[in-house]
């Protein structure tokens, strides 16, 4: 039989055009199976330094100096610069790095009123200064020597304002300071807050307001100590829940885990209060207790924040 001839003037099929496969997914077609858009890359990496930081062995910095020194082997093969790992890599560290992070000492200084956390501004000394021989705690029963070389890297787990006085950290450890002040850290701060209220808000002129500064915990409605413990925010920002109540008639004790800048200051504003004296007695497990105001002791081995 012949075949059916093509009218003369019937115009050429259309070309198909089909979207180009990776070759993965050209195999998995070709193999009768569709590939998921949905399915994760099969080779997940994470930068070596990232990934050593999450696994709480250093901080990002201290794992490249570690790299550069040839202190670090990823499967057995010294580590280079900018190595890219997976989750089931497996990551040994030299005894010399391990002794260097031994000797990193992290110390606990009941900061005065004055000073400064970090950076010298505006004429005010930074806390640092304070940590000299002279000003250690007598009752520091701590195994650490004083030493210049405790100095370089020495910085600040949070802030601590200029006229608020308490426990302020400083440290050269990475992993203490990301467990401090980590983007995912929800360590809890606490506070002793001396207030006075004004009944009428008026905060911006305190001169012609008169607050209440006995007994404040009687006149303050029971509704804005609620909106302390949750529902104010700053810079745009909700904050997140807090513990908040009353130490004594004239004194709260609050418990955050964030941080923001001048924090509890600005909330007691938004509620009619004027903090008077803020005091920092605990950060994590680890307390001020009797360390008198200007002097710092070294935290100690077996304690954890």
């Amino acid at each position: 039989m012949n075949a059916p001839l093509t009218p003369p003037n019937t115009p050429p099929a259309a070309p198909v055009f089909r979207r180009a496969l990776s070759p993965g997914a050209a195999k998995a077609v070709a193999g009768g199976k569709k590939p998921d858009p949905n399915a994760p890359p099969l080779k997940a990496t994470t930068r070596l330094n990232k990934r050593m930081a999450e696994m709480g062995i250093c901080s990002r910095r201290e794992a490249d100096e570690w790299v550069a020194n040839g202190w670090v082997k990823v499967n057995g093969v010294v580590a280079e610069m900018g190595l890219q790992v997976q989750q089931h890599d497996k990551i040994e560290i030299d005894r010399a790095a391990k002794g260097k992070q031994a000797n990193q000492v992290t110390i606990l200084i009941n900061k005065p009123m004055g000073f400064v956390s970090s950076q010298a501004e505006d004429g005010h000394e930074p806390a640092v200064t304070l940590f000299t021989p002279q000003n250690r705690w007598s009752d520091d029963n701590a195994r650490f020597f004083w030493n210049h070389s405790q100095l370089p890297g020495l910085a600040p787990c949070g802030r601590l304002d200029i006229d608020s006085i308490g426990l302020l950290v400083m440290t050269q450890d990475g992993r203490i300071a990301r467990q401090l002040i980590g983007e995912d850290s929800v360590m809890e701060k606490e506070y002793l807050v001396r207030v006075e209220y004004y009944a009428d808000g008026n905060l911006a002129n305190v001169s012609t307001s008169k607050p209440v500064v006995l007994d404040v915990q009687s006149a303050f409605p029971p509704a804005l100590l609620a909106k302390l413990r949750f529902g104010l925010s700053l810079d745009d920002q909700p904050l997140k829940r807090a513990k908040v109540d009353w130490q004594n008639p004239e004194q709260l004790r609050f418990v955050l885990t964030e941080g923001k800048k001048r924090q509890i200051r600005r909330m007691c504003e938004q509620v009619g209060l004027k903090v008077v004296g803020l005091k920092r007695v605990r950060i994590g497990n680890v307390v001020l207790g009797n360390l008198p105001v200007g002097q710092w002791r070294y935290l100690a081995p077996h304690e954890k924040f």
